[in-house]
């Protein structure tokens, strides 16, 4: 019977053994397949969830005061570039633009009565000239005529009063075509000085009535409208937003110790809230942030003060996307997104080494209002000159 007993004590016994045994077999199997995976894939990534949406967000604001007439859009419609948003009431900058028309014209006027001064100063120096010619003729005759006795001596003074005349009369004559040229030498009525001043109050008149219609500078869509019908605006104040879908990126908050190993042009998967998984963006890094938010914030931490604490920092990564992506799936500013970095590719660079090419983003919808004004001013100068202009 107690042979019995012993026997049944150690299988149980062993069976313990056995299944422990298999048991650390299989934390040491699972301990080393999670340190090949981290060695072979995880390590080479880095992911965040602390990433949103960004955007240019285009500013409507006006460049002249005004009241509000009409507005053309509302939050979401969609706009083109150069389309109408805002008017604003033109009758002050219509009566300032027929005033400066008026002031151009009168100017180009005068400017022309310049010219025809200048020439009236020839003609009146080409009279005193010949005036003078006389007067020397007739003092020489008369001085013969004095030396042989023919003449008095008194008659001989009047022609020599009547020289030094002539000559003063040349002499003021001279100066005062000095004093015309000097006015309209080496220009055109287009280009006098006076003309040019008149054009350019004209343009800004021009400029101040086209501004009364506020256009969009880019295409997209609207956002954050405040503004309201009879408001009277000031130059600067915001009415509105105007957001390109296409030109969008994800700002990604990273921890500074997941920083190490990240360089420019490494490849990026992101998912949005928005879709959840079902929708991958394929993206790039584009910029590694060169300072903390505490950096940059507001008021900025003082860590030499008594009460600091250690944290870790987070640097913001800009990560350029997939434009048919984004066409296909579009985002809005804001949005959470899940961002995780390729890190194989370690060729790029901490920092861009190359200067920017140029303009980024550029609008052209203001370039014709200027080339309008110089039509403009060009025609009430062709307008304003008689069939004998000089230009």
């Amino acid at each position: 019977m107690g042979d019995i007993a012993v026997g049944s004590d150690a299988a149980p016994s062993g069976k313990r053994r056995f299944l422990l045994s298999g048991l650390f077999l299989l934390v040491l199997l699972g301990l080393a397949a999670t340190a090949f995976w981290y060695w072979t894939v995880l390590r080479w990534y880095e992911e965040t969830d602390n990433a949103y949406v960004q955007g240019n967000q285009v500013q409507i604001v006006p460049r002249v005061s005004g009241t509000v007439t009409s507005i053309a859009v509302d939050d979401g419609m969609q706009v083109e570039r150069g389309q109408l948003l805002v008017q604003l009431d033109p009758a002050d900058a219509q009566v300032a633009r027929a005033q400066a028309k008026a002031d151009l014209a009168q100017t180009v006027r005068q400017v022309r009565g310049l010219y025809r001064s200048a020439d009236s100063a020839k003609a009146e120096l080409n009279a005193r000239e010949a005036a003078l010619r006389r007067a020397r003729a007739d003092w020489q005759r008369r001085k013969a005529l004095s030396e042989g006795g023919a003449i008095s001596s008194e008659e001989l003074a009047h022609a020599s009063e009547a020289l030094a005349s002539a000559q003063a009369a040349v002499t003021s004559a001279r100066e005062g075509l000095k004093q015309s040229l000097a006015l309209v030498d080496d220009t055109a009525v287009a280009t006098h000085p006076q003309v040019l001043a008149a054009a350019a109050r004209f343009r800004q008149a021009f400029l101040q009535e086209q501004r009364s219609a506020i256009v969009s500078p880019v295409a997209g869509f609207v956002a954050r409208r405040s503004v309201q019908i009879g408001q009277l605006v000031q130059p600067g104040q915001v009415l509105m937003a105007v957001i390109a879908p296409q030109q969008m990126w994800v700002e990604a908050n990273f921890k500074e110790t997941q920083l190490r190993q990240m360089r420019l042009g490494q490849p990026v998967h992101l998912y949005a809230d928005l879709y959840g998984s079902e929708v991958t963006y394929q993206g790039q890094v584009d910029s590694l942030g060169l300072g903390t938010g505490a950096a940059f914030s507001l008021l900025p931490a003082q860590n030499a003060s008594g009460n600091w604490i250690k944290i870790v920092q987070r640097l913001p990564v800009r990560i350029r996307l997939n434009p048919e992506q984004l066409a296909e799936h579009p985002l809005r500013i804001g949005l959470s997104m899940h961002v995780k970095v390729d890190l194989h590719d370690q060729s790029g660079k901490i920092l861009a080494e190359h200067k920017a090419p140029g303009e980024l983003f550029a609008t052209d919808v203001y370039d014709g209002q200027l080339q309008q004004a110089d039509a403009l001013i060009t025609q009430i100068i062709k307008d304003n000159l008689s069939s004998t202009r000089r230009d």
